[in-house]
């Protein structure tokens, strides 16, 4: 199992969630979150932002299942330009359904 959490642009999320579900990855977790990128945020005018809004999705999926997800996610969410966002995975070495204590997905 693995754990995979994509920072992405706000203005994507429904598009991304909305072909992840058709893909069949229905459970997630969405978190509103700020940060940057190697650019050091972006400054227009005379302003600069240090800290921009992203959302992170996270998810717990099969490991032969994990290129689909990143493969779906980067296809949709990709425009080509910096703050795109970026894809992080990590292995899971368990997981436990609180309410009936059963392991595994």
């Amino acid at each position: 199992m693995e754990m995979v959490r994509a920072v992405l642009r706000p203005n994507s999320i429904d598009r991304v969630v909305c072909a992840l579900e058709e893909a069949g990855f229905f459970s997630m977790t969405k978190i509103n979150v700020f940060g940057r990128g190697k650019q050091k945020g972006i400054k227009v005018g005379d302003v600069q932002y240090d800290e921009l809004p992203k959302t992170m999705l996270m998810f717990v999926v099969n490991g032969r299942d994990t290129q689909r997800l990143i493969d779906t996610i980067t296809k949709v969410a990709g425009t080509g330009n910096f703050g795109d966002g970026k894809i992080f995975i990590s292995p899971v070495d368990a997981v436990y359904t609180i309410r009936t204590g059963e392991s595994g997905l």
